[in-house]
């Protein structure tokens, strides 16, 4: 039987350089699934949408990252939240990734702030702290590709907490039977997160960081790759 399709909800834009070179993150998904996922993809922008499709169509939702901030409670953000919640309550399979992620922490009562620790960036190790399908355990180090400022400071109640790393004690989430949330970007490989530096560069030295030392410390990150194809194959419902 034909499975239906996973839906990519769109909530913001990759830097230019990574834009201009591959597509948005819709795109980045869509490459990271390429060779698990035959079903086809639906592209929701969440910016420009108004009334959400029904969750019920798509075998699946991810809900890509943005350089925006949840703080902002923009009008079409509370929307995707409201939708986002129904679908989590409703046991749809939701994947939160960065800004997803926070989307998916402040729907279901928990708090997105400024990260007191400082913005993450760069290939970052995780310290997985529970089993769950999404993660694998056999993978050491256990790294990930990681850019963000803001964080789910406080968790919703209820929620398992998976992995942390040491700029984010909420790296890794399971909200629900079949909603995770990642801080980090299981789509980004190591070109991706290279130009997410060299554009944040004169940002990072104002913040005390030293952009070549954090390039230098990028390498592949399996672990956080798997997390995407895993919502895939784990994560959905079966057919």
């Amino acid at each position: 039987m034909e499975r239906a399709p996973l839906c990519i909800l769109v909530t913001g834009d990759p830097v230019p350089r990574t834009r201009e070179r591959v597509g948005g993150f819709a795109s980045l998904v869509r490459t990271g699934l390429a060779d698990v996922w035959e079903h086809g993809f639906v592209e929701v922008d969440a910016r420009e949408a108004g009334e959400l499709p029904s969750a019920e169509r798509f075998a699946g939702v991810i809900v890509t990252g943005s350089a925006s901030s949840v703080t902002e409670r923009a009008p079409w953000m509370l929307r995707a939240e409201e939708y986002l919640a129904g679908a989590v309550k409703d046991e749809h399979p939701v994947l939160g990734i960065c800004f997803g992620h926070q989307l998916l922490g402040q729907a279901l009562g928990g708090l997105v702030e400024r990260n007191p620790r400082g913005r993450e960036m760069g290939t970052v190790a995780l310290t997985i702290v529970d089993d769950d399908p999404l993660l694998d355990r056999r993978i050491e180090p256990a790294l990930a590709h990681a850019t963000h400022v803001d964080s789910v400071t406080r968790l919703p109640s209820g929620v398992r907490l998976l992995a942390t790393t040491a700029l984010d004690p909420h790296a890794a989430v399971r909200f629900g039977e079949r909603a995770w949330g990642v801080q980090f970007h299981p789509e980004f490989d190591e070109q991706v997160i290279r130009e997410y530096v060299e554009t944040r560069a004169q940002v990072l030295e104002q913040e005390g960081r030293d952009p070549q030392a954090v390039l230098a410390g990028v390498t592949a990150a399996e672990a956080g790759r798997l997390v995407l194809r895993r919502f895939v194959t784990h994560g959905l419902r079966p057919r």
